[in-house]
């Protein structure tokens, strides 16, 4: 039973996924910040107010806090954009670097010059106009 889960523990896949979550909690910290301290004051700088927080729909008696989602999806979107940018687009380069070329494959079919189908390579007549094929 330890043995299992000692192999469970060391596995790759468990602890790449630690140390993601992990510089996960740490990346938050400097989104945050990015959104914080220089996304909402060129917001500011722009419409006036010091990020979206202030956009509130009143319903009846309650309020709907459009600008705190906003905020959240913006925060999102910058997380999400310096991931692929700076993370899975030079990772799948690197990748595609080291991967091997994958040799073509002869064809298998040839033109029939009468009707121009496709027919196998040994074939003496076309299956579709019948004519002699060389």
């Amino acid at each position: 039973m330890l043995k299992g889960f000692r192999d469970f523990i060391l596995r790759g896949n468990v602890v790449d996924l630690a140390v993601a979550v992990i510089l996960g909690a740490a990346f938050n910290g400097i989104v945050n910040s990015l959104v914080g301290d220089v996304l909402n004051p060129l917001i500011a700088a722009t419409i006036g107010k010091p990020d979206f927080s202030s956009v509130i729909l009143h319903v009846g008696g309650g309020q709907i806090k459009v600008g705190n989602f906003l905020n959240a999806a913006v925060s999102f979107l910058i997380v999400a954009s310096v991931v692929y940018f700076c993370i899975v687009l030079p990772m799948n380069a690197l990748l595609n670097r080291f991967k091997k070329p994958v040799p073509e494959a002869p064809p298998s079919t040839k033109t029939c010059p009468e009707c121009l189908s496709e027919i196998p390579l040994a074939a003496k007549r076309c299956a579709h106009c019948a004519q002699p094929v060389g």
